[in-house]
């Protein structure tokens, strides 16, 4: 929580309570941050101001991409499809690891150089073609009405919406978040507490209960992602452990997605190696899960979509390049009947592995 007060600007926000000493407690997510007039949150965007909670970065973005739907990480929602991606600036952990520390651990409000509304980022995501709208880069819980409020713009058009978030929201909150969300790919740090109280400044458990409301009381499509870091979160006893509680307590139709670590922002371990994300998408596959893939690494094998009833594949990638694509228009298998766990439709010639940097002020 920051504690120099300044004079703070921005959109009304929700999830906040007043305490008897006269500051504000943010409800959005376990940090619970208690704030005096002029004082940011942890995530840095959320202060207080006149006795209320302000959202200081509603209407402004670090940038907006076209990209394979593949890359974050969706591989059964609606493959080959484009998303339009976009995040601001700001994050409510403190990963001393992160990968995208520019955007999330940024401070400069400087950096958010592209305004667009809610409106005008549905109507760009329709004027490039994009079937779905990404809020991604950095955590959009943080900017959860700035998220929602394009959700409804969006769906008013026609186009879907994407989730890319660590999931540390509380669940009052998350049940109006995700309400909004036709997927999501949540990222599991790892499966202990000491991991996330040192090296995220936060707790496995609440993300533990989001994960199991996303999975069984939403809509959204969801799909999980842990970063394996060598020597922190690698073991094999605790790559059992998060297979075997996804089993138990979500389904064996969750999608994992086991991503490469590389070094960055204020952590040094080395590279993940390639084997390391192996021997994990084995040991999940052998706890009963379905759907294993690696990630930020080139592996064939680990980007393939395999039949669980016939075995064969029914979705090869290379990367985010689909080279086969062998499903009918409802996610069934073309070799046996099966059907394919996810959100799919008319497939037809795939986005492929471009990423297309565009501005608000010109979305033809």
């Amino acid at each position: 929580m920051e504690g120099t007060a300044e004079t703070l600007t921005g959109t009304p926000a929700r999830w906040w309570h007043a305490l008897d000493d006269g500051r504000i407690q943010c409800d959005l997510c376990p940090r619970d941050c208690k704030l005096k007039d002029g004082q940011r949150g942890a995530c840095f965007v959320r202060g207080a101001q006149g006795g209320r909670m302000l959202l200081t970065t509603y209407g402004r973005s670090s940038g907006f991409c076209i990209d394979p739907i593949e890359k974050k990480p969706l591989n059964h929602f609606h493959p080959g499809s484009s998303v339009l991606s976009f995040g601001t600036a700001g994050c409510n952990l403190a990963c001393k690891f992160c990968q995208n520390w520019d955007i999330s651990k940024s401070r400069d409000m400087d950096r958010l150089m592209d305004a667009a509304s809610p409106e005008a980022i549905a109507q760009a995501a329709k004027a490039y073609g994009a079937q779905s709208v990404a809020f991604t880069y950095n955590d959009p819980v943080i900017f959860a009405e700035y998220a929602m409020d394009t959700a409804d713009a969006c769906h008013a058009l026609g186009v879907r919406t994407v989730a890319v978030t660590a999931g540390y929201i509380h669940l009052p909150a998350a049940r109006a978040f995700f309400a909004k969300m036709d997927a999501a790919n949540i990222d599991l740090k790892a499966f202990t507490d000491d991991f996330y109280r040192h090296l995220c400044a936060g707790h496995l458990q609440p993300v533990l209960d989001v994960l199991r409301y996303v999975w069984h009381e939403t809509d959204c499509w969801l799909e999980l992602t842990t970063l394996l870091i060598p020597g922190q979160n690698d073991s094999e006893a605790e790559i059992r452990a998060l297979s075997d509680w996804c089993v138990k307590e979500l389904s064996l139709d969750l999608p994992l997605h086991f991503s490469a670590y590389h070094p960055d922002y204020r952590f040094d371990a080395p590279p993940t190696p390639p084997e390391t994300l192996s021997r994990a998408r084995q040991i999940a596959m052998d706890a009963g899960l379905r759907y294993v893939y690696t990630g930020n690494v080139h592996n064939r094998e680990g980007d393939t979509t395999c039949c669980p009833g016939c075995g064969e594949p029914v979705i090869e990638r290379d990367w985010y390049n689909i080279l086969r694509y062998g499903l009918d228009d409802t996610g069934h298998c073309m070799q046996c009947g099966t059907a394919i766990a996810g959100r799919f439709g008319p497939f037809s010639v795939p986005f492929g592995a471009r990423r297309i940097p565009i501005r608000m002020a010109n979305p033809g």
